[in-house]
């Protein structure tokens, strides 16, 4: 990288402004001595409006253009010189790109210094707020964002901070409510930056003002006020705020969970912060100016403002909602139905919207990513619902081509027995013997009063036997089709006609 492209630091420029007015040293010279290209040096003093005058007896290759660059800057003062280099090059410029920067730079219009006034504010009339972000934060799998919402009371100076994972509007909200708390009032006025959670909208000096931070206004009676743009002054008490809780509170800072580092930022606020002077009354510390600005801010409502954050979802075929890049369980007697998640900063609960007042489900909220926050009951309502249905489509089954099966499955109900064994067993008889045999085998038992499957395989043995048919297996041993022969039995006692005839084989010599 040339030397030219670096940036200049405020040493060198100090350096280049000191040795060009006390020493008088030119151009060159200053460039020589700190090792800056002249474009850079001559950047510098057109910066401070210090033009150099350059006698040159060649005419430059950017002359003819410098009435279109004027004019150009003259209507768009900020434009970067990248894009005027490529302006000029559109309409014939050949030069390099490499010193064009310097040329702008001299040929920029400087805005004119402004004054800013120093803002005296009444004690009780004035809060500021903004965000603050302190980088990442491993949670789990994930890794997320972690955000300061700091308030400070502007006579007084007292601060309230409090962090979270998020910069959403709930978060926003619940910041406001325990901030109320926390200064025991509500000042009269809270001066916003264009924050989202904020200001929707904003033309000149029409502000669009979001529809929930102005409930949150008309909850607690005060009026909400957006900074005017490149007005640093009207925030420059939260700015310095932020910067001081980065400084000398979060560096080096060791906390186990956010819970844990906003009781510390709490207890920093009461014990160091309130200690401090406050600007411009040094013999006040911000406490003593606290304690006279409390009686001038509006008293705290009855009731808290809701700061739930609300999200409609939909539950697929499995029981569980999707929310903040984690799974939780719901009733299975919900799937394919729209809810609503009702989320704090601990709790998710999920409520039918149709029955608001019946909480579904109430897990602790997690800030990991793609887990499963599961109650065990929903679990086991689900397997115990399964093998229900599972039992039932085998009832449907069984009493369909045996009539006789929901007799004895009502007689065994009534003595207590196992529904499921007895229907299970019923099912792999009648695929082994087939229906008109189990029919009059179940029938046989029930009109014996004997309702049970022993007695039911002691009617099956005898039925196949008295019919000749052979014993069934109870597991195929080929798929063969000849396997599904049946062969007739023959008596055993030929064997011993056999015997005979051999004339006492068992003597016989091996």
């Amino acid at each position: 990288m040339r030397n030219g492209h670096r940036p200049v630091t405020a040493e060198e420029s100090a350096a280049i402004l000191r040795l060009h007015h006390v020493e008088g040293w030119p151009v060159g010279t200053i460039g020589a001595e700190l090792g800056r290209h002249h474009d850079t040096i001559e950047g510098v003093l057109a910066h401070a409006g210090l033009g150099v005058q350059k006698v040159s007896t060649r005419p430059r290759l950017v002359d003819p253009f410098l009435p279109f660059l004027k004019e150009t800057l003259d209507k768009h003062p900020r434009l970067r010189a990248s894009r005027l280099w490529s302006m000029a090059k559109a309409r014939g410029y050949t030069g390099s790109k490499s010193g064009f920067r310097a040329i702008v730079s001299r040929l920029r219009p400087r805005p004119a210094a402004e004054a800013y006034l120093r803002r005296t504010v009444l004690p009780g009339q004035e809060a500021q707020v903004d965000w603050g972000h302190f980088g990442k934060l491993a949670v789990g799998r994930a890794l997320r964002d972690l955000w300061v919402l700091v308030i400070v009371l502007s006579y007084s100076r007292r601060r309230f901070l409090r962090f979270s994972l998020r910069a959403a509007m709930p978060s926003f909200l619940r910041g406001h409510v325990e901030a109320f708390h926390f200064f025991g009032a509500v000042p009269r006025v809270i001066l916003y930056d264009n924050l989202k959670s904020a200001v929707l909208e904003r033309e000149g000096d029409a502000v669009r003002f979001n529809p929930t931070l102005l409930g949150l206004a008309a909850h607690y009676r005060f009026e909400p006020r957006a900074c005017a743009p490149y007005r640093p002054n009207e925030k420059g008490r939260v700015e310095r705020a932020i910067r001081d809780v980065r400084d000398n509170f979060f560096a080096a800072r060791e906390f186990r969970t956010v819970d844990d580092l906003n009781a510390q930022a709490r207890a920093w606020c009461h014990e160091i912060a309130s200690e401090r002077r406050v600007p411009n009354q040094r013999e006040l510390t911000v406490d003593a100016a606290f304690a006279q600005e409390r009686p001038k801010m509006i008293e705290l409502p009855p009731d808290d403002f809701p700061v739930e954050e609300r999200v409609v979802v939909r539950v697929g075929k499995t029981p569980y909602v999707r929310f903040d890049k984690n799974d939780y369980s719901v009733p299975h007697t919900h799937v394919r139905r729209d809810l609503t998640v009702i989320a704090t900063d601990e709790r998710v609960r999920v409520v039918d919207p149709e029955a608001v007042t019946e909480v579904l489900a109430d897990h602790p909220r997690s800030y990991d990513r793609d887990q499963r926050v599961e109650q065990p009951e929903h679990l086991r309502a689900l397997v115990e619902q399964k093998r229900r249905a599972h039992q039932s489509r085998g009832f449907d089954r069984l009493f369909s081509v045996v009539p006789s099966a929901r007799a004895m499955m009502e007689k065994i109900a009534e003595r207590g027995g196992n529904l499921g064994a007895t229907t299970s067993g019923l099912l792999q008889l009648l695929d082994r013997t087939g229906a008109e045999l189990l029919e009059r085998a179940v029938a046989e038992v029930v009109s014996h009063d004997q309702p049970h499957l022993r007695a039911v395989h002691h009617a099956l043995d005898r039925l196949r036997y008295e019919a000749g048919l052979p014993p069934p297996l109870s597991v195929p041993v080929t798929s063969d089709a000849r396997a599904s022969v049946h062969v007739r039995p023959h008596a055993l006692s030929t064997y011993d006609r056999l015997h005979d005839a051999d004339g006492g084989a068992d003597d016989a010599p091996l």
